[in-house]
């Protein structure tokens, strides 16, 4: 079963800033190992989990970006653990509590950059080594020698059909001195501003330590006949005006190539929107699928015959 922050956390989806901050205040002192010193790798564990759930409830931004995800387990999915924990001094906070924050050297728990450079990759590994007992100077140590490498971001250009129907892609990237031939799965449903995160693809570790992460930031490419709000499509359509006054059967395509016919009703309004129900973008993680839309332009033609002004103007004398 997926995990919810809130559920860890003991607390409903609506608590502000300040019942977060008490709420884990409870826990962190209750599951603290230094107060379990009988039972420490399971109250480790459950340390960690309400350290995470505050780290992102308590930060508005985080908060809101989970929250769209709705689980911890898919927010995990798309975040790392320097995401998850930047901004957040485990150190100050447990001081507060009356422990003595961090051991072995002052090693500070804070993570101070992102993935784009800045500090070394010590500080941004593991936000608990060092805060419990069994886990300073070796673990430490051993961070030290075997750093992981750093992360690297590339931005990936998709058409709309890729973003819609999801695919799967071949890059070939250079990755230091080394061209990495990388299979990417495309989700249905992603938009532009998202990132796919491919573990283990980014620079080399220090001295044996693991990979880094490749990050691909997704950009949608301009589409000659559909835009894209959200999970809905648009798609205009011009008819005569004759046709939007006794009405008509139109063709309209739809992004997976198909035809459909589509009924236009007698005295038709220029703009008008007609929804295609089920036709938009599925929804990613579980979101609702989208709509397509055809937007009505009617054509008011600018040369008429001689016999076509005449039928007009009895037309405008029948009060039409």
């Amino acid at each position: 079963m997926s995990e919810d922050y809130y559920q860890i956390l003991g607390l409903a989806k609506q608590a502000s800033a300040d019942e977060i901050k008490k709420a884990y205040r409870k826990l962190a002192v209750k599951w603290h190992p230094d107060k379990n010193p009988n039972n420490k790798v399971a109250s480790e564990e459950k340390f960690k989990k309400i350290s995470e759930a505050y780290a992102v409830l308590s930060d508005a931004e985080k908060r809101q970006q989970y929250d769209t995800f709705g689980s911890a387990d898919q927010y995990r999915q798309q975040h790392s653990q320097e995401d998850i924990f930047r901004g957040v001094d485990l150190d100050e906070i447990l001081r507060s509590f009356g422990f003595g924050g961090a051991r072995g050297g002052g090693r500070s728990t804070t993570f101070r950059s992102g993935r784009r450079g800045g500090s070394s990759s010590r500080d941004n590994e593991d936000p608990f080594a060092g805060l419990f007992g069994g886990m300073g100077g070796g673990g430490q140590q051993y961070a030290q020698m075997h750093e992981k490498g750093q992360d690297v971001e590339y931005n990936l250009s998709i058409s709309l059909e890729e973003s819609v129907l999801g695919a799967d892609k071949k890059l070939s990237l250079q990755i230091e001195n080394r061209i990495e031939e990388i299979n990417v799965k495309i989700p249905a449903g992603i938009s532009t501003g998202k990132k796919l995160r491919l573990p283990g693809k980014g620079l080399s570790g220090y001295n044996g330590g693991p990979n880094g992460d490749l990050y691909l930031n997704i950009n949608i490419l301009p589409h000659p006949i559909f835009s894209r709000d959200g999970n809905d499509l648009y798609i205009e359509k011009n008819i005569k005006f004759t046709q939007a006054v006794l009405g008509t059967i139109i063709d309209i395509p739809t992004l997976d190539g198909t035809i459909k016919r589509l009924k236009i009703s007698p005295g038709t309004q220029n703009n008008t929107k007609i929804r295609m129900k089920g036709y938009g973008v599925s929804g990613i993680k579980g979101a609702v699928k989208g709509d397509q839309y055809v937007k009505i332009n009617i054509e008011v033609p600018k040369k008429l015959s001689e016999h076509q002004q005449k039928i007009i103007r009895q037309l405008a004398e029948d009060g039409i």
